[in-house]
Parts: C-alpha cells; structure tokens; sequence
C-alpha cells in the first residue's frame, strides 16, 4: 500500500505546475490574427520572423506579426510540445504552423506574473 501512495505522488507531482491556457494564443496563430495575439505581449518582446530578428516595442512587434500573416495567411496551428522551466515560473510551447503550403516551426516562451501569463519570445522558422 505504501508503495502505491509513493508512486502515486511521485507521477502526480509533475501534473502539479500548471501551464497556462493556450486557447487564445492557439487561436490567434491559426487565424493570423496579430491583434489578439500581441495582446499576450510583453511591453518589449523577442520576435524572430524567419530571418528578421530582435527585441520590439510591443506595438512594432504587432506591426511586423501583422505583415508576416499578411504573406504567410495561416491555414492551422498545432501545439507539438509544451512545458515548463524548472523553476516552475516560465513556460514554453513550441508548434507547427501552416501558411502557404509551408510548415513553420513556433516556439513560445511564456513567464507567468501575477495573474497571468506573458509572451516574452516569439519565434516563427522554417
């Protein structure tokens, strides 16, 4: 019976971080909607679009996101692997997305604050 209890607590304790929910996130990538998803923004954030790569102003960051999905219109997203650091206070995600017949890897690193979470990198390669 002890042994049951350890195992039990040993398999749940990874279940225990909680990832953020994606919802609006995944929505936002498989509509192109650049609106929405910079709202997940930091104030500065690291965005990597193929191979245009900085840190912008949360509001540059949307204009370039915008262009992006203006020439790239996304057909779907789908979340390949998630998890979280191990100090249980960032999060990442990393998926495919398809736009123009071409896969594009996504990655998304998340840090949680108060009473949310917020997109600090932003990653979109072939």
């Amino acid at each position: 019976m002890k042994s049951l209890i350890f195992s039990l607590v040993i398999f749940a304790a990874p279940l225990s971080s909680v990832m953020p929910d994606m919802s609006g996130i995944t929505k936002a990538l498989k509509t192109g909607n650049s609106e929405a998803l910079s709202s997940f923004f930091d104030e500065d954030v690291e965005l990597a679009l193929l191979d245009d790569e900085d840190i912008y102003e949360k509001a540059e960051a949307k204009a370039k996101l915008t262009r992006f999905f203006e020439s790239h219109p996304p057909k779907s997203f789908s979340q390949v692997h998630k998890g979280t650091s191990k100090g249980e206070d960032s999060h990442y995600v990393i998926g495919d997305l398809v736009a123009d017949g071409t896969t594009y890897r996504v990655y998304i690193y998340l840090e949680e604050t108060e009473d949310s979470y917020i997109i600090q990198e932003l990653r979109i390669e072939e």
